[in-house]
């Protein structure tokens, strides 16, 4: 397929010139990666990456904190199994 359109980016030169050490890891021209990365797109109707945090936010880190909280108090009755805790909550009734 002839290459007939072009685009023009503008971006922060530093930002270019470590795209460009990145890419070249790979064998790939900024222009290469650039042509890649639309060509994934277009083969997964959508951004080629996750777009998703890579740490949990504030609210799953307080429940994580809770959890690990729970977990070492003695206080609170644990239960070796599903079967064992619904056994204790029908007694309970």
């Amino acid at each position: 397929m002839a290459k007939t359109a072009s685009l023009n980016v503008r971006l922060d030169p530093d930002v270019k010139k470590t795209a460009e050490i990145v890419y070249s890891r790979y064998g790939l021209s900024l222009a290469e990666a650039v042509t890649l990365f639309i060509h994934q797109s277009c083969n997964v109707y959508g951004l080629p990456f996750d777009l998703r945090p890579d740490c949990p936010n504030a609210e799953t880190l307080a429940a994580m904190a809770e959890a690990e909280r729970i977990s070492r108090d003695p206080s609170v009755k644990g239960y070796r199994n599903m079967n064992a805790l619904f056994e204790d909550l029908d007694a309970d009734e």
